[in-house]
């Protein structure tokens, strides 16, 4: 089976599917675009195909949930690979409306699975997440390593990962490439691509790089009695830029074999909130500023990645550090001050 060359990439305007887009086209794929701009704006796909120089081959505005708009799509296109990163993705806000998680992350995989295979496309690459791990403990996770969801998010993504396994187990047609990463951030190093949420950042750097640039007064750690160093929860950042490369590998991996194969991402070292605040500051020139509030339901103190079975089987690994991710996401701040929309964009009020 030879690679796909025809591949269509759901959330594409979102923050890791821009990044994937250029990514794919930098490496002469010819791509296929669904997102609903939920967290999203079209102008970003005009800066990805600034950015690598080609057109995006075409975009549609839908939800994947609609399958009879997304059947549509495929109608039209001859599609080798599906690269599904279209999703609700954060932990907060997970626990404060679970059911429309359940039905944006699992009931879309379930509705792009029907179209796939209705349409004879049986390849996929699926943007997981290392919440689902859960509360494991300190120390460095594999993939050996059971499931402890523990919030809404998490689960979400856990029960999609169950189905295409079981889907690959009933169907041997099927090979699925289920990235589990760990906690993407940073900026295309150009600047024109960023992490620009439609609503108050959910994750930190966007939330820090906001703070740096005047938007917000100060950024809010949730917990400092954590079981860790500096009582903050560590997470395992691994650039954006590193995310999507893996992505693209992945692509070139599909013709390995049959079946559901899983592999974390991740640099294998972990930072603090205040790790990433005080490298933020560096990067910026300025400090900071924080305050402590109460934990957030739904987070844990540590997630960490072992990720050397991905080196191992595709001789892939990351080679941004946080620092990277720090002055790239920076740069963006800097050069998009109230995001995509620009100058016309009202600030939000500061909390």
């Amino acid at each position: 089976m030879s690679a796909p060359s025809t591949v269509l990439v759901t959330g594409g305007a979102g923050f890791i599917g821009s990044h994937a887009c250029v990514e794919l086209l930098d490496h002469g794929y010819e791509l296929i675009v669904v997102d609903n701009y939920s967290n999203s704006t079209p102008q970003v796909l005009t800066r990805v195909e600034r950015i690598a120089g080609r057109f995006v081959g075409a975009i549609y505005e839908l939800d994947i949930r609609d399958r009879h708009a997304l059947s549509a799509v495929f109608d039209r296109h001859s599609v080798d690979a599906v690269v599904h990163f279209a999703a609700r993705k954060a932990v907060g806000e997970s626990t404060r409306m679970p059911v429309e998680y359940y039905d944006t992350n699992v009931g879309g995989t379930t509705a792009l699975l029907r179209v796939m295979h209705e349409h004879g496309v049986h390849q996929l690459v699926f943007s997981s997440s290392c919440s689902i791990y859960g509360d494991a403990g300190s120390g460095l996770l594999d993939e050996a390593t059971p499931a402890r969801p523990t919030n809404p998010y998490a689960a979400s993504k856990w029960t999609c990962e169950q189905i295409l396994a079981d889907v690959c187990r009933r169907c041997p047609e099927y090979t699925v490439l289920c990235l589990r990463y760990f906690n993407p951030a940073g900026a295309h190093p150009s600047g024109l691509l960023g992490e620009d949420p439609c609503r108050t950042p959910e994750n930190l750097m966007p939330y820090v790089a906001q703070v740096a640039i005047g938007r917000r007064e100060r950024v809010r750690v949730f917990g400092a009695d954590y079981p860790t160093p500096d009582g903050t929860a560590i997470r395992d950042y691994l650039h954006v830029v590193d995310t999507v490369e893996a992505h693209r590998v992945a692509l070139d991996h599909l013709a390995d074999g049959p079946g559901m194969y899983v592999y974390n991402l991740g640099v294998g070292m972990g930072s603090s909130v205040l790790d990433v605040v005080a490298t933020f500051s560096e990067a910026c020139g300025r400090p900071i500023p924080y305050e402590v509030t109460a934990r957030r339901p739904g987070d844990v103190a540590e997630l960490v990645a072992d990720a050397t079975a991905v080196t191992r089987a595709w001789g892939w690994r990351p080679s941004r550090d946080l620092a990277d991710m720090c002055r790239d996401a920076w740069r963006f701040q800097q050069l998009n001050p109230y995001g995509y929309a620009g100058s016309a964009r009202r600030p939000n009020l500061k909390r």
